[in-house]
């Protein structure tokens, strides 16, 4: 009964979606691709693949740039899709391709994110001067052993490389399933619809295991930076770290902002997400307009977090960093003797 009273009700979007939504994902669509290009070379030119850890940043890189794609689809979508007829290309581009590719990057991010506030976790474990106050560990063989599997790059490679597998295999039978098999009970007329925003069963299915792998994983994060602040107070206690605190608090930071963009970025979506199948079914039109534009908000909240993985990248990579600035010096040095260059041809 819910679906039919459902049925009836037209979305109105506001303009805070019209306009605010299309001038965000423009101007994310121009940082982050700049950014994410900018650090795509950087990882693929200046930086080993052989760390373990360019590995991860790289795959958030190729994630990051298939979000960046569907930024100005989906800024044509809130800007004029309310108008556009539901069989209509630009429409199923949106409402199939772009679900796919915001829902996949989105995974493979939050998953790599995971490995990696592991992967910085796992380095403190690997010196043999540590054993003494982590008697935990070395008496746990198969934590030691995944610990140091973690600092394999090889490892690493297969990790990524599943990650790809898995979420793609996860989302495009939904999306395949949804668009061509599984039957439309009624015609709908234009693409910014109730019916679009909420998804069928298949899709909640997925959305709703979704939700349960990303909390999987933040607790995981979440736990892994408790342990770490566990760990170095009882080391500050027993012993002076010295010169090695830098290294320490340094991946202490690096899980820290892992948590935070998992936190800000991602949090608030997965909370909302079960909610609103919960309340979708009300009866209420204009709390279902705003149920579908508070979840669009808080997708570009998500879809946001491409655009801050440059700056990311300057905060957990030293190497990045250098490479970033050794870049912009050559190419200042370069405009600089070209200038002279000019100036010196003018003056002869």
């Amino acid at each position: 009964m819910g679906l039919l009273k459902n049925s009836t009700c037209l979305l109105q979007p506001s303009s805070a979606s019209t306009v605010a939504l299309p001038i965000i994902y423009s101007f994310l669509f121009t940082t982050g691709s700049f950014g994410n290009i900018i650090s795509g070379w950087i990882f693929s030119k200046n930086i080993s693949t052989k760390r373990t850890q360019n590995i991860y940043l790289t795959n958030l890189v190729i994630a990051n740039l298939f979000v960046c794609i569907t930024m100005p689809f989906l800024a044509a979508y809130f800007a004029d899709g309310y108008q556009w007829e539901n069989d209509s290309m630009l429409c199923k581009i949106v409402n199939y391709s772009g679900t796919l590719v915001i829902h996949t990057s989105m995974y493979v991010s939050i998953t790599i994110l995971c490995w990696t506030a592991l992967s910085q976790y796992s380095t403190l474990m690997k010196n043999n001067d540590h054993k003494q106050y982590s008697p935990t560990v070395n008496e746990n063989y198969f934590y030691k052993c995944l610990l140091e599997k973690f600092r394999q790059p090889k490892f690493a490679k297969y990790v990524c490389i599943s990650i790809w597998i898995i979420v793609l295999g996860v989302t495009v039978p939904v999306i395949v399933y949804d668009l061509h098999l599984q039957p439309d009970q009624e015609q709908i007329d234009r693409c910014y619809h109730w019916k679009a925003e909420n998804g069928k069963l298949t899709a909640k299915i997925t959305v709703l295991i979704a939700t349960a792998w990303f909390f999987l994983f933040f607790i995981t994060v979440l736990f892994s930076y408790y342990s770490l602040v566990n760990h170095l107070s009882k080391m500050q206690k027993n012993t002076c770290i010295g010169k090695k605190h830098l290294i320490y608090s340094t991946v202490k930071r690096n899980i820290f902002v892992i948590l935070l963009i998992l936190t800000v970025c991602y949090l608030p979506y997965h909370i909302l997400r079960p909610a609103f199948y919960a309340l979708l079914s009300s009866e209420d039109c204009q709390m279902m307009n705003y149920l579908v534009e508070a979840k669009n908000f808080l997708i570009c909240l998500a879809a946001a977090k491409s655009s801050l993985d440059p700056v990311v990248n300057l905060l957990l990579d030293k190497r990045f960093k250098k490479s970033l600035y050794n870049l912009f010096r050559k190419s200042s040095s370069q405009d600089h003797n070209h200038t002279a260059d000019i100036e010196e041809t003018t003056q002869m």
